[in-house]
């Protein structure tokens, strides 16, 4: 199994894994589906059988709904309006360009393709803004990740973005 990491943070928050259905968008973005799971749900059978009058004193049951890739990943919520975005995008993707081209093997043009499929991306982000929530690591470093959830055209599912050159990867 691959985890992967925040690359630009001391904390290496751990934001996505290849156990979920993780696909490749412009050689620049990771999406993955997420799902609507149930915790804190705790069946009991004793194998006694409930008297009719004892039936219906259950416990109440204190499960709740959660997105299992936020959940799993303890990403937390955070917010922005559409110019602080604009500025920590800015900000982010720089420092992304800078840390994908000291890679080996990264090219001057590899770093330009990026560049520009990221704008270009991130284009399609501004233009779609209200359409987004944002998360960041569980370290909730200003210098991390922000993790983008939306809606599938379904309006049902729900997928995560996250910039690829912005994570490393861990086997497990």
């Amino acid at each position: 199994m691959i985890i992967f990491r925040d690359a630009l943070i001391d904390g290496k928050d751990e934001l996505l894994s290849d156990s979920y259905d993780v696909k490749e968008i412009d050689g620049i973005i990771y999406e993955a589906d997420c799902a609507m799971i149930e915790i804190g749900a705790v069946d009991v059978d004793t194998g006694a059988n409930a008297s009719a009058e004892e039936a219906d004193e259950g416990l109440e049951d204190s499960a709740q709904k959660v997105n299992n890739i936020l959940h799993s990943f303890r990403l937390q919520p955070t917010s922005f309006d559409k110019s602080s975005y604009l500025t920590y995008l800015k900000g982010y993707l720089k420092r992304v360009s800078k840390h994908y081209a000291e890679k080996p093997g990264v090219t001057e043009e590899d770093v330009k393709s990026f560049q520009t499929k990221a704008q270009a991306y991130a284009k399609k982000i501004v233009a779609n803004f209200k359409d987004y929530e944002f998360y960041t690591g569980e370290s909730m470093e200003v210098d991390g990740m922000v993790v983008l959830l939306n809606y599938r055209e379904d309006g049902v599912t729900p997928y995560v973005v996250l910039w690829k050159h912005g994570l490393e990867e861990m086997k497990v």
